[in-house]
């Protein structure tokens, strides 16, 4: 499938709902990472890191508008290079996923972080494209992960999966006025089956065996009570000593 295609479905009334849902909810997680570079791989034309305080972000894709053309599989970036990568609803529609998230952990600096939008299996949407035995038009042609297997695959890697998000409950019909009439079921959803959400974000951070953050040492109690000792200790030297002057001066 192409980005085009996943593009227009888009820009349908059924593909709008699932967007703002998920620009949403990455607009919150995006918001906290810090950092000097973010890519995004597909989707050129959608800025789903419009809410990054990262200062330098590319879009990256095989065509379209992008502002880096490169395949996922063989990202044009230097290792240890992004700080975060997003991933729009890419691994269901790639080839080889396994490649693509071999890439991003390569790119990736240590403790960077990777977002994935996807489609759930698990959810009326999922059962959907089973009925349509993956063969529909998009997005019923793609082969969906479940966030269990996502996390294993992440797992493999080195990833940590720091947090996650299910949305979109609404059944997968195609008008408007019948997605408004359902909407019912997303407050429903998020209470009583918050696994069966139509599609998911996941965020997961690198993790490198053997590296840890330095604490500072006054972050210790017993070293800044020693650090403070000397310091109690002059000034009752200094006390002393003054009090010794005085009673001198005023025996004189």
């Amino acid at each position: 499938m192409s980005n085009g295609e996943l593009a227009a479905w888009l820009e349908t009334p059924q593909g709008r709902y699932v967007l703002d849902w998920e620009r949403s909810r990455i607009d919150q997680v995006a918001a906290d990472i810090f950092g000097f570079n973010a890519l995004q791989v597909g989707l050129p034309h959608i800025d789903f890191l419009r809410a990054s305080r990262i200062p330098f972000r590319f879009r990256s894709c095989v065509g379209g508008v992008a502002q880096v053309y490169s395949d996922p599989e063989h990202l044009p970036f230097a290792s240890h290079s992004i700080d975060l990568v997003m991933l729009p609803h890419v691994l269901e529609f790639a080839a080889n996923p396994h490649q693509i998230l071999r890439e991003v952990e390569r790119v990736l600096v240590p403790e960077g972080h990777v977002l994935v939008a996807g489609f759930n299996p698990f959810s009326l949407w999922g059962i959907k494209r089973s009925w349509e035995r993956g063969q529909g038009p998009t997005p019923w042609n793609g082969t969906y992960l479940s966030v269990r297997r996502l996390k294993d695959w992440l797992a493999l890697l080195g990833f940590e999966t720091h947090a996650g998000a299910f949305g979109c409950y609404v059944p997968p019909v195609s008008q408007e006025k019948w997605i408004r009439r359902w909407e019912f079921m997303s407050k429903a959803g998020d209470r009583w089956w918050p696994f069966a959400g139509a599609v998911y974000v996941v965020q997961a951070i690198k993790r490198v065996p053997g590296m840890r953050l330095i604490q500072p040492k006054w972050k210790d109690a017993r070293a800044r009570a020693g650090g403070l000792a000397p310091v109690v200790q002059r000034r009752r030297e200094s006390q002393a000593a003054l009090e010794v002057e005085r009673r001198r001066c005023a025996g004189q």
